[in-house]
């Protein structure tokens, strides 16, 4: 039995005058891309270049510290913790009216 190679497909996309692009279908599709994700681009030294998905928890550097602060802050201060049932008639008087529906399209700047 022979091995047949198959071959590395080469997808081909186009850059506008502003030097923006379309990613193509198939490679959003591969590296599991959503609207407003970010990419990383890796040159090697012989300048080939790699394309990956970001690490999106990476992008805001002030939250890793942010969140070791309020760990540190609730560790050495739990009586400062206030259960939500204290709030619900703040939170039901502050959403009397208001209606919304879960299965509605998402304004496309919201999206």
């Amino acid at each position: 039995m022979t091995a047949t190679r198959t071959s590395t497909p080469q997808i081909t996309s186009t850059l506008t005058d502003r030097y923006q692009t379309t990613i193509p279908e198939a490679v959003r599709t591969q590296l599991g891309l959503s609207k407003r994700d970010q990419l990383n681009y890796t040159i090697d030294p012989a300048g080939n270049v790699t394309l990956q998905r970001a690490d999106t928890e990476e992008h805001d550097p002030a939250l890793r510290p942010f969140l070791a602060l309020l760990g540190r802050d609730l560790t050495d201060h739990p009586e400062r913790l206030e259960s939500l049932e204290g709030m619900r008639g703040d939170l039901m008087a502050l959403t009397a009216g208001v209606t919304f529906d879960l299965n509605a399209p998402l304004d496309p700047d919201d999206e």
